[in-house]
């Protein structure tokens, strides 16, 4: 039986860096994915103008095609400025969101990562799918972002995945979405370069018996 999916990201981008293989599996194999964008990543930039917006409006429509997602939610919270805002000011549009859409499976961030909105959309979502009895939300798994998630400062959580997606024949798709948000990705040996994500998921596969995955934590399992 087909699954509903959605990702809640902190920025466009986010969800073909963390998990754009396994979007793309769901797809193919005719689960219906939704995406969010919390805030839209690039307005916080200095001499950010209203062209950069745009491109980036743009990548993230390509990249949506690319990966087989059905719908694009943008709520429009200020960049990289989360922490300012009332928690309950970004749960109350997520709990909107999901009791719309009324995913099965919940795609997010970890709650260690270094970028500010990465924690505070990891909360959002942890607030906003509080167990209750006829929840729809059955698993929520948390992705790794590079240059966040491994960037973070010791005293946090660490990324510790428990759970791993072979996405051996969707390799290529998620690297024809990053290729979509190429003004967001790096030269190598940064690591987000597409020479490092391709070695990332390569990483993940060889450490779980095939050759490509991605890796999540497990925050909540339902069967």
């Amino acid at each position: 039986m087909s699954k509903t999916i959605l990702v809640v990201a902190a920025h466009a981008d986010d969800e073909a860096l963390g998990c754009g293989g396994t979007l793309a599996r769901h797809a193919a194999e005719g689960d219906t994915v939704h995406v969010v964008f919390v805030a839209d990543g690039v307005t916080a930039r200095e001499g950010a103008e209203p062209a950069d917006l745009q491109h980036r409006q743009q990548a993230t429509e390509n990249a949506r095609r690319i990966l087989g997602i059905s719908t694009v939610i943008c709520l429009n919270l200020p960049d990289n400025r989360l922490d300012s805002l009332p928690l309950l000011d970004v749960v109350q549009p997520l709990e909107a969101v999901i009791g719309k859409v009324e995913p099965q499976i919940i795609y997010t961030h970890h709650y260690g990562d270094l970028n500010v909105d990465h924690r505070i959309v990891h909360q959002a979502v942890m607030t906003a799918c509080r167990p209750m009895p006829g929840g729809s939300v059955r698993e929520i798994l948390t992705f790794e972002v590079m240059s966040s998630t491994e960037w973070s400062s010791p005293g946090l959580a660490p990324f510790l995945p428990n759970f791993f997606v072979d996405v051996s024949a969707h390799m290529e798709v998620k690297m024809q979405a990053l290729e979509a948000y190429m003004r967001e990705m790096r030269a190598p040996p940064h690591s987000r370069s597409l020479d490092h994500m391709r070695c990332l998921a390569e990483h993940h596969g060889f450490c779980t018996g095939s050759a490509a995955a991605e890796a999540f934590m497990a925050m909540r399992v339902l069967r």
